[in-house]
């Protein structure tokens, strides 16, 4: 079972490092991370994705991650009601005779080509991991040269949060001043 973390840490230079090593030293495999900045300066959104049985991943959040320096927050979302998107950009080899083909292919899917060249085109793609899976195996016959992807992003739906507020808060207001 796939299990999704979101940590909200400082935003300094090593803390990937720590989060990464963490797993690491556990032998714990990372499917998914992407790391970027939240809504609060200071502070940085992690996402991460495992694949590990549930007694172990209940260890490493409340165990492990919880008491790494710089961590503020880890929650389990699970098995919450949340948006889960990831990102790719795929480069297909595209002479003039399959440009319509293709495009009818990125219309299907809902995705947008965002850079044309003489030879290839260069598609962008976002939704669930199946979904760009299929497209990629749409795009495979026509010969892709290279395929980047984000790694999932997940947020929780609704009013939900995956964090206590007050503490955030707290914190949120320490890096503030």
């Amino acid at each position: 079972m796939k299990q999704t973390l979101i940590a909200l840490v400082e935003d300094k230079p090593g803390v990937l490092n720590r989060v990464a090593s963490l797993f690491r030293r556990r032998n714990f495999n990372i499917e998914s991370l992407a790391v970027g900045h939240s809504e609060t300066p200071g502070i940085s959104r992690m996402t991460i994705v495992t694949d590990e049985e549930e007694a172990l991943r209940r260890n490493v959040v409340r165990q492990n991650l919880l008491k790494l320096i710089n961590v503020i927050e880890v929650d389990d979302v699970t098995d919450q009601p949340v948006v889960v998107r990831e990102t790719a950009l795929i480069k297909v080899r595209a002479d003039a005779t399959k440009r319509a083909e293709i495009m009818n292919i990125t219309d299907i899917y809902r995705a947008r080509i965002v850079d044309v060249a003489t030879e290839s085109l260069i598609v962008e793609i976002t939704g669930d991991a199946d979904k760009i899976a299929s497209m990629a195996d749409m795009l495979r016959p026509f010969g892709i040269i290279e395929m980047a992807r984000t790694g999932a992003l997940a947020m929780t739906r609704g009013v939900v949060t995956p964090r206590d507020p007050a503490s955030y808060a707290k914190y949120a207001a320490k890096v503030g001043q």
